[in-house]
């Protein structure tokens, strides 16, 4: 290796590095709005009781009725 090799970085890597000098809190920012639409407690008796009514599905969706 030489000793004016330097290590290769991507155009996205370094728009990114960029993106993050300029906007020190945008990591926090993503975190945060993470948080607002995921990280959910779940309310498992809620989840159980959905579970129990579920209708099962036919195999074939689209066959049509014979009587």
């Amino acid at each position: 290796m030489p000793l004016f090799w330097k290590p290769y970085k991507s155009d996205v890597t370094q728009f990114i590095e960029q993106l993050k000098a300029q906007r020190p809190t945008l990591e926090a920012e993503q975190r945060a709005g993470r948080a607002l639409l995921w990280d959910k407690a779940q309310d498992r008796q809620a989840q159980a009781g959905f579970d129990q009514a579920r209708v099962a599905q036919k195999p074939y969706v689209y066959q049509t009725e014979n009587k």
